[in-house]
């Protein structure tokens, strides 16, 4: 097949050609002559297993016959018959540097955050993978002047990396890197005592990787080796290939310097490398185009002397297209309609970007239409619906489990699926919530539980809670545990959610369909490997869960598009679409910043020998290279994400830059971007919203039959401020949902401030000195607190403030004492208005009976007490409620005369607002509230919105519903009959 005579053979094959099927036509033509069971005796090593897959389709696609062995690179580590012991596996291995980096930390607290001992075991296992394949051992760290002119802290780096060095012995388990490098010089060896006589190919590669460079610099100096190139630029010229090695630092962000490195250690030259078979670029005056613009940056002079060369640039760009988004979401809905317009039309598509947030736009504005694509990367693991329940019960390890988080896991869609029961889980967790919401406990326990289910008498639903507190009571506290005990406690928590109360997990839906097998496996591999692991904190831990999942994908292949495919810059060179969008060219983006590493500088890197960050650039460099030269292509970018302004990609700034050079402001590049507007046109004219005329002010006019004839007092402000609000809670019933997750706000002050106050003016004695009263205050605050707030920080806050305030409260009561006594302490009392269908409750705070006969009303505020104008006008709770009293509207009273009405500040500096009665002042209140109901009893007269709010940059609770936001408060109200 090969001349075993000629110098290490090196093909290559062009940007843009369907490479599998490229390589199989090659090698069928040069296996033309020989028997049929010469291809057979081929072995051919490829990068990928998409590669290789495509591979066998495409030797299935041709005519019948032999196909050679398929391998791919990575096979070699993986041989179980190699004689080497087993790899490691790499979550056992990153388990024991969380050990070193936690003991690291915890020695040196300022080396890093507690909460990333994971992730910098993980950066520490990357370098350890990369020393592995290329060949570097510790002793390389050793060498003199390494961190000089650096940082301290590259210093301690350095000293923490010498630990690792027990991992390089020779009698040290092998990580699968290491196994591959040493599987890999073992091979190498043999081969040099003894070549294999049959042909051997590696293709597909780069050689980005050490071990993989090895191998394909030993294939090439086989008498029948050979290497077949992906991308191979045969369009640059000599000088651009020399510059790319030449400089101290090398070229690495450049996409053919992989090509060049291998050549060069093979002491060949650029022309050396020969075209496999006769296969053409599918525009080779777009490879061309593209080579100029990607020339390294020392020799971009070219650009003058090689562009007049190109020819006419409208041919070498007729089949790209430029989209320059305004924003993300026009980007990701121009290429969904770039993509539904090849369905139609029944061409195959391909979207290629590294943004993965940019691809699940796309996928979901695919959706309006039913198409769904082949996203090669899949979706994570850590956002599947078992991995959303393994994260959720791991989060609440260790803390106090809320409300919110009982109620997420109980809407989970695989809680209680193994019951047989969903329905009726469904309905007890909807009753549940309506129950925390309300009245809380803001963290449950197992006792709430049980208690809430008692007041019912379904046994089903007393079985549900029974379940749910026996769950909830299992959960570990605070602490540091082994992480097998954390590990055996997610397995439990999680299989009796999911089992429901009496059923199975094993009749569950957990472990079911692709998502619920990727997390049993990654969950059983963490259990065998846990013993590796250490102590964990319960954060430590859910961190621990969270990222382990996240490095995990699930790809769910039916019911997608067959002409549709998401792909990541990678299978560049194994797409072949017609139509191929590369998405995402923003700097920072395609291509990514590299990533920092926290245990090696770059000019370290750059003496130990080990790749430069550059490297990823180029890698991705290659990948554009391969991925524009298909025959039609669209560029994408957003000109603005969510922050600021975007770069545009270096390789498409280069592209455009050499167009406008070339041919101006009017060329080529703006026939591109006008093809690409077309698609922002359509986006547009998609996204254009219907107008709708905007709703008027309302002013609901409900039957007289509807209107409420009670009211609480409290509720006379809201009628004056805003009646709509009086319509929405007592004619529609709508009430305030209350926040899932309760916090110490001041609707909870008031309750408890006055619920503290009331049982201290109750219990008061009559002989009580002030320091007792204050000392019995201070204890009855302790206690009701700790009774009624969770939150320890909350208590020690509000019993401060009535700490400080509390000398001169208990002085005021006890002048209060001397005056008269409490009759009146939180009863409700009721009347009905003369001549109208209208009955007023009020429950007061607390009324005294005075020594004189009259009675003193008070009302206790933990905030600001109202001004006398605001009661004038707005804030009348006392005053009528002056009025209920001189009716005879509390039993324990009878009609009685009011000589005063106050408002008690609990709280600053405890000042008491008093209203002293005057001369038919309180009846003058009076006979208003009989004209305001009076109106709002007519038909006539709607409820309208917002009328008279004290602040207009307040939100009301029925604001949504009254469509605020539409109208203005100018606005006049637009009475309308409902119901």
């Amino acid at each position: 097949m090969f001349d075993p005579t000629a110098r290490p053979r090196v093909f290559g094959l062009p940007p843009g050609v369907d490479f599998p099927r490229a390589l199989a036509q090659g090698l069928r033509a040069r296996m033309a002559g020989a028997p049929p069971e010469a291809l057979a005796r081929v072995t051919l090593y490829l990068n990928t297993g998409k590669m290789l897959a495509r591979m066998r389709a495409a030797f299935q696609d041709s005519a019948a016959g032999f196909m050679p062995r398929l391998r791919l690179v990575t096979d070699l580590g993986a041989d179980p018959m190699s004689g080497l012991p087993a790899a490691v596996p790499p979550l056992r291995r990153r388990l024991e540097l969380a050990r070193l980096v936690g003991e690291l930390m915890a020695r040196q607290a300022d080396f890093a955050p507690g909460t990333a001992v994971y992730d910098l075991a993980d950066s520490l296992a990357r370098v350890m993978d990369e020393m592995h394949s290329e060949g570097i051992l510790p002793q390389a760290l050793e060498q003199p002047g390494l961190a000089d002119d650096h940082a301290a802290h590259w210093e301690r780096s350095l000293a923490f990396l010498r630990i690792i060095a027990r991992y390089f012995d020779e009698d040290a388990l092998p990580d699968p890197e290491a196994r591959q490098r040493r599987m890999v010089e073992r091979l190498v060896g043999r081969w040099r005592v003894t070549p294999p006589q049959d042909p051997v190919i590696v293709a597909g590669s780069t050689g980005s990787r050490g071990a993989t460079a090895l191998l394909m610099e030993a294939v090439a100096r086989l008498p029948q080796g050979a290497l077949i190139l992906p991308g191979y630029d045969f369009d640059m010229p000599d000088v651009a290939w020399n510059s790319l090695c030449s400089g101290p630092i090398p070229d690495e962000d450049h996409p053919q310097y992989r090509f060049a490195r291998l050549l060069g250690a093979l002491d060949l030259r650029p022309q050396d490398v020969q075209p496999w078979g006769h296969v053409t670029a599918p525009d080779a005056a777009r490879n061309r185009l593209v080579s100029l613009a990607l020339r390294p940056a020392p020799i971009t002079d070219q650009w003058l002397a090689e562009g007049p060369g190109l020819g006419p640039l409208d041919r070498a760009t007729d089949g790209l297209s430029l989209i320059e988004a305004p924003t993300p979401r026009a980007e990701a809905m121009a290429i969904a309609l770039c993509l539904r317009a090849a369905v139609d039309a029944g061409r195959s598509a391909a979207l290629i970007s590294p943004d993965r947030t940019l691809a699940r736009r796309v996928t979901a504005a695919l959706d309006r239409w039913g198409i769904r694509p082949d996203d090669s990367a899949g979706r994570p693991l850590h956002l599947s619906a078992p991995g959303r329940l393994l994260r959720h019960v791991a989060a609440g390890f260790g803390r106090p489990v809320t409300a919110e988080a009982v109620l997420i896991l109980l809407k989970h869609p695989l809680t209680a699926t193994g019951s047989g029961d969903r329905g009726n889980h469904l309905r007890f967790t909807r009753d549940l919530e309506l129950k925390l919401r309300r009245n809380g406990p803001a963290f449950p326990t197992g006792v709430a539980l049980r208690l809430w289910a008692a007041a019912s008498a379904e046994p089903d639903r007393q079985a549900w809670a029974a379940w749910l507190a026996a769950w909830l009571e299992a959960m570990p506290a605070f602490g540091i545990l082994p992480l097998p005990a954390y590990v055996e406690t997610l397995f439990a928590q999680v299989e009796t959610l999911a089992a429901g109360p009496g059923g199975q997990a094993a009749q569950s839906e957990l472990w079911r369909e692709a998502a619920g097998r990727a997390a049993l496996a990654v969950l059983s591999l963490l259990r065998d490997e846990a013993p590796h692991g250490g102590d964990f904190s319960a954060g430590s831990f859910a961190d621990l869960v969270g990222t382990i999942l996240q490095k995990e994908t699930v790809r769910e292949v039916d019911g997608t598009h067959p002409l549709i495919a998401i792909q990541g810059t990678r299978e560049a060179r194994e797409v072949q679409a017609d139509l191929v969008i590369l998405a995402g060219l923003n700097e920072g983006v395609w291509p990514a910043a590299p990533a920092p590493d926290p245990w090696l500088s770059r000019q370290m890197r750059l003496k130990v020998g080990l790749l430069l960050p550059e490297r990823q650039i180029g890698l991705a460099a290659h990948d554009f290279q391969q991925a524009i030269a298909a025959k039609q292509v669209i560029l994408s970018r957003a000109m603005r994400d969510d922050e600021a302004q975007t770069v545009p990609s270096r390789w498409l700034d280069r592209l455009m830059n050499l167009l406008t050079g070339l041919d101006g402001e009017t060329g080529a590049l703006a026939a591109m971007k006008a093809r690409g507007q077309s698609w922002l046109d359509l986006t547009a004219r998609l996204e254009a919203p219907n107008p709708l005329p905007p709703a008027r002010r309302p002013a609901p006019r409900p039957p007289l039959a509807t209107r409420p004839s009670e009211l609480p007092v409290t509720a006379i402000s809201a009628l004056i401020r805003d009646p709509y609000a009086i319509y929405a809670r007592y004619i529609l019933r709508l009430r305030p949902l209350d926040p899932l997750l309760p916090e110490p706000d001041a609707r909870l002050r008031g309750m408890v401030l006055h619920e503290i106050f009331e049982q201290f003016v109750r219990n008061r004695a009559d002989t009580e000195s002030l320091s007792a009263a204050r000392t019995r205050l201070l204890a009855l605050t302790e206690q009701i607190l700790q009774a009624e707030i969770p939150w320890a920080s909350a208590q020690r806050l509000w019993l401060a403030r009535i700490a400080k305030f509390a000398d001169r409260f208990v002085a005021d009561e006890q002048a209060r004492a001397a005056r008269g006594v409490p009759a009146v302490l939180e009863t409700t009392g009721a009347i009905n208005l003369d001549g109208l269908n209208f009955r007023l409750t009020a429950r007061p705070d607390r009324i005294d009976l005075l020594d004189d006969g009259t009675v003193h009303i008070f009302d206790y505020k933990s905030g600001e007490p109202p001004s006398k104008k605001k009661q004038k006008h707005f804030e009348k709770q006392l005053l009528l409620e002056a009025g209920m009293a001189e009716r005879g509207a509390f039993a324990a009273l009878g009609p009685n005369t009011v000589s005063a009405v106050s408002y008690i500040q609990l709280g600053g500096e405890g000042k008491e607002e008093t209203t002293r009665r005057d001369v038919g002042e309180f009846d003058q209140h009076w006979i208003g509230l009989q004209r305001l109901i009076r109106h709002y009893l007519r038909h006539e007269n709607g409820f309208p919105s917002r009328r008279a709010v004290f602040e207009a940059r307040r939100d009301g609770d029925y604001d949504h519903l009254a469509r605020f936001g539409e109208w203005q408060m100018s606005d006049t109200p637009e009475p309308q009959d409902v119901g």
